[in-house]
């Protein structure tokens, strides 16, 4: 078990470094030499840049605020969650520096300097669907590692530490959702600002395709006094095993089932079509699976 779980260390650091990495260069090369203020800390780095010119380098910037938050964390969060974002926090702002570089005209005869080539407007576009995925694939590798890319996140966890009702979900799309509003006012560009959200856009997709999955896989649970019929109509039709769950009703106190399937999407129809035949009064929840395993699904 030692042996496991320090395999399993490592793998969630290398994951964690990767991801961070990823994250960094999408932001180096396609984010900040078009100034897309996206949200996240390269946004609040841009912002400040604008707003408080101290004459400092984009990176310095990052680098104040990256360590700035992580601090706050610590005193705020514990030690616990500040070592989930211990790693991206010494690596972002380092990979960032040295990425940065990358946008010398000099470097590789001007390569992946895309603000500088002769394409038009066409150069904004794909540093917006670039580097949104790019940032995507670098956060969901980050998580798929256990670990955090820091930076606002530290922000909307401290918030929902002290409110109680507040859904980090919630609390984090309203952050970044106000920092793209306020570059907007500080670039004063509509189309600058509507590329930042569909770079957004492109993150959030890609985290999900990466970090949920692409196998679109869905779990039904359907509390169902026809369970039998249900149950067997899923097996012969759909070629899904069911489980079948004991359970109490918490407001009438009366003995239910719960018929469990899990089934991919091309199959949602034709389960609903199943219930609805069977018990339309069924009570039915559907969520999506991050991962199955088994036979049928990784074993035939």
């Amino acid at each position: 078990m030692k042996r496991q779980e320090l395999m399993q260390t490592i793998k969630n650091i290398l994951l964690t470094i990767i991801g961070t990495i990823v994250l960094a260069f999408g932001v180096s090369v396609f984010i900040v030499p078009f100034e897309l203020i996206t949200g996240g800390v390269s946004g609040l780095a841009l912002i400040f840049e604008a707003v408080i010119p101290l004459d400092l380098s984009i990176d310095l910037y990052v680098t104040i605020l990256t360590w700035g938050l992580f601090l706050l964390g610590l005193f705020i969060l514990g030690r616990d969650f500040a070592m989930k974002t211990l790693i991206s926090t010494i690596v972002y702002p380092i990979a960032l520096s040295a990425f940065l570089q990358l946008n010398d005209p000099e470097f590789l005869d001007g390569f992946f300097n895309l603000a500088t080539m002769s394409h038009g407007d066409l150069n904004l576009l794909v540093a917006a669907v670039f580097g949104g995925a790019l940032v995507g694939a670098g956060c969901a590798i980050t998580f798929l590692g256990g670990g955090s890319t820091g930076g606002v996140d530290i922000l909307t966890f401290i918030i929902c530490k002290f409110i109680k009702r507040a859904k980090s979900s919630v609390v984090i799309f309203i952050i970044d959702a106000s920092i793209v509003v306020f570059g907007m006012f500080i670039t004063k560009d509509l189309v600058i600002t509507l590329l930042a959200v569909t770079s957004a856009f492109v993150a959030a997709f890609v985290i999900d395709y990466i970090f949920v999955g692409s196998s679109r896989a869905f779990v039904a649970n359907i509390v169902t006094d026809q369970y039998e019929a249900i149950s067997d109509h899923v097996i012969k039709t759909l070629d899904r095993t069911t489980t079948v769950i004991d359970a109490i009703g918490g407001y009438s106190g009366s003995p239910k089932k719960i018929v469990m399937v899990s089934f991919t999407v091309r199959q949602y129809s034709e389960l609903m079509n199943i219930i609805y035949k069977n018990d339309k009064y069924a009570f039915v929840t559907i969520s999506r699976a991050h991962e199955i395993n088994g036979e049928g699904w990784t074993r035939e």
